[in-house]
């Protein structure tokens, strides 16, 4: 790569970490459009796919991380991308295209916190409550401070009333390590109600949906904020 190229590829690799994936990604755009070399092309399909994963634009995503995975002989680089597939096959409700993604990495012995979580999600979206508790605490074996996992571990173990005080623990450290985050303080909110402590759920799922950007999680707060007030 000449060091005009190189310098930009750098500058959009600098944004996409400080999460300006908008910006990030109209310099990867711009540098794909001038350049032929499959190494270049590659690794802007990576980071592409991961921009528009973060943005949300998963059909732009899939097409980008798919290239990676076909031409990347990072294998490390191949199983993010495979991840990455499968979180967004879980998001767009396509459970079984994300199981294979899974059950491939599984199989060929990849294992992280990440595959777990992301299993743990697809169990719980098919409603396979006892497999995500499984998966989730698998990851916190892992990592015993991975908030994901905590959360999502903590949540279900309330919501479906397996253990809602071992629940409430689980959702609170997950709030203590990363207080600014809408969905973590939701599930706090309604770990409280159901634990009976409705005066404590409201206060923390108002501050869920004033922080709260995604349309999809403000609708799931405020059908919670309902519920506490007893208005459903």
């Amino acid at each position: 790569m000449t060091a005009t190229l190189t310098e930009t590829l750098q500058e959009g690799i600098r944004l996409f970490n400080l999460k300006r994936w908008d910006m990030a990604l109209r310099i990867f755009q711009q540098l794909l459009s001038n350049t032929e070399d499959i190494k270049v092309t590659t690794e802007l399909a990576y980071y592409l796919g991961l921009c528009y994963t973060k943005l949300g634009h998963f059909d732009d995503a899939l097409f980008h991380l798919e290239q990676v995975i076909n031409a990347e002989s990072n294998i490390l680089r191949v199983y993010q991308c495979r991840l990455t597939l499968a979180y967004i096959y879980v998001i767009t409700e396509r459970t079984q295209m994300a199981e294979f993604e899974l059950n491939r990495l599984s199989e060929i012995g990849f294992e992280s916190v990440q595959l777990y979580t992301v299993l743990a999600y697809s169990a719980c979206s098919e409603k396979q409550y006892q497999k995500a508790v499984e998966l989730y605490t698998k990851a916190l074996q892992l990592d015993n401070n991975n908030t994901t996992a905590m959360n999502g571990l903590g949540y279900i173990l309330v919501d479906t009333a397996m253990n809602v005080q071992q629940g409430l623990v689980f959702c609170k450290k997950a709030v203590d390590r990363n207080p600014d985050n809408a969905a973590y303080l939701d599930s706090l909110g309604w770990a409280y109600f159901k634990n009976g402590e409705a005066m404590e759920a409201r206060n923390w799922l108002r501050r869920a949906l004033s922080i709260a950007s995604v349309a999809s999680q403000q609708k799931e707060i405020r059908k919670h904020i309902q519920i506490v007030a007893g208005e459903t």
